[in-house]
């Protein structure tokens, strides 16, 4: 067990063999006997890997592993594998942390994830993607408002949300994948809200669409539109934008990106695909941002970042039912205890740790 945890955590370090010996002081062949199970390291030797590899020591005790099924990378072909593996196995150590959590309640303390009741079985025009955004929302209570917490909403209703720290992988645009077929979404910790908010929707679009698109209809395009109507409904950027529109002002696209959380070149998209600007004026609009650089950084105050709540919130929890005492909260937390009292306590203000 210490053996596969050892490997892992090198792994997501992103470290070799010989790196990883190499800021311990020890011999590579060392390492490579203790995650090969031919020999087991002492205290004080597991301690200084921990310290390392920037992991609790109980990290290496954790009984269940997991594997990730079904991983599919928006970008994923230009991203080294060294960086890949090291993504993975950052998300396996959450999920394991979320699966352990989750267990400890007698009975499951979220919702199984599935597809909403009454979706059409086949969808052959593209149009069709804005009546399955709104069964969505219909089924999930959202009406036509914006989604303040988007992440919470996936995570109650069966879609678990993790976030890494993926700034310096610029051609990482997010992850998809299940564990024990419960779906997973991997998004940048610090990407700017709009972002974060277009990628979560549009694997939401890949597991609600899935099976029913057309052979002929291009699934990201698809998943695309089903992230802009989920996030942007038909009637609310009628109501805004209203029915035909020959102009829009910069000013009132960064408005509704403050509102409801899209993009203002996804808000250009989103008035192309109802008809509410021509597709020549968008074209034209897309141009002068590609121009000015704001296909990369767009003008005005960022959105903000999605705050996943629900892992902290099933902490205290199962704190509070005395399911798990304080050090097993904290270690679920990756906090010293000390932090983790300050916490509780709300000395230190509320704002969550990583999970």
């Amino acid at each position: 067990m210490i053996g596969q945890r050892l490997f892992r955590a090198r792994k997501a370090a992103g470290l070799s063999l010989r790196e990883l010996a190499a800021k311990v002081d020890m011999s590579h062949a060392a390492i490579k006997k203790y995650e090969d199970e031919l020999a087991v390291p002492t205290s004080a030797t597991l301690i200084r890997l921990a310290q390392t590899l920037q992991v609790r020591t109980e990290y290496f005790f954790r009984p269940e592993t997991v594997a990730l099924e079904s991983v599919e990378y928006r970008k994923r072909s230009s991203l080294p594998k060294k960086r890949l593996e090291a993504i993975e196995h950052e998300v396996i150590d959450q999920i394991e942390r979320r699966i352990e959590l989750e267990a400890l309640f007698p009975v499951p303390p979220l919702k199984e994830f599935s597809p909403v009741a009454g979706l059409p079985k086949k969808i052959s025009d593209l149009a069709q993607i804005e009546e399955v955004a709104e069964q969505v929302r219909n089924a999930w209570a959202l009406g036509y408002a914006p989604i303040p917490e988007l992440i919470d909403a996936l995570e109650t209703h069966g879609i678990r949300v993790f976030m890494i720290d993926a700034n310096a992988d610029p051609k990482f645009d997010g992850l998809a994948a299940s564990v024990h077929k419960m779906p997973v979404i991997v998004v940048g910790r610090n990407w700017p809200g709009d972002r974060q908010r277009f990628t979560l929707a549009h694997e939401l679009g890949h597991l609600m669409l899935n099976g029913r698109l057309a052979k002929d209809i291009d699934e990201e395009l698809a998943c695309n539109r089903f992230a802009g109507a989920f996030l942007v409904p038909r009637q609310s950027a009628v109501q805004e934008l209203g029915q035909r529109r020959s102009f829009i002002e910069l000013r009132e696209l960064a408005l509704l990106k403050d509102e409801f959380g899209l993009s203002m070149g996804g808000l250009l998209y989103r008035a192309r695909d109802l008809g509410i600007v021509s597709p020549a004026w968008r074209d034209e609009q897309a141009r002068q941002f590609r121009l000015k650089g704001w296909h990369l950084t767009e003008p005005g105050t960022p959105y903000p970042v999605e705050q996943p709540h629900v892992f902290e919130q099933l902490i205290f929890h199962a704190l509070a039912e005395e399911y798990i005492g304080e050090s097993k909260a904290a270690e679920l937390m990756c906090m010293p205890i000390g932090a983790f009292r300050k916490m509780r306590s709300l000395e230190g203000g509320n704002a969550a740790p990583h999970q």
